[in-house]
């Protein structure tokens, strides 16, 4: 790491990662946006079952409020909410492949380990 936060955390990039990112759900959010680009709620409730849906509409609008995420609201009947990526929740997305990579490498290291 280039720098010593030790002084003050809340300075230390990593720290702020953590903050926006915690929790079970919001790396599933944005990989199921990633990978369809606009979901409506149910559409990403449908791809997360085993999220409440108070859950999703709390994460939903913790991504929004740190800018990962775009939520459209078209006025028409029945009204349509739909979600997306920003352009820096899309930067994420390059994060979260090198983390799927070295989950695999992490997991494949563990089983040899065992072995």
């Amino acid at each position: 790491m280039k720098n010593d936060y030790t002084d003050n955390i809340e300075s230390c990039p990593i720290a702020k990662v953590q903050k926006v990112i915690r929790g079970k759900w919001p790396m599933v959010i944005i990989y199921h946006l990633s990978e369809s680009h606009v979901l409506r709620f149910s559409e990403l409730k449908r791809k997360m079952p085993q999220i409440t849906e108070a859950n999703l509409t709390k994460e939903l609008r913790t991504l929004e409020a740190y800018g990962l995420i775009h939520r459209e609201v078209y006025r028409e009947v029945p009204p349509r909410v739909e979600y997306s990526l920003t352009a820096i929740g899309t930067k994420f997305i390059p994060v979260l492949e090198a983390l799927e990579t070295w989950a695999l490498e992490y997991e494949a290291a563990q089983i040899e380990s065992q072995s």
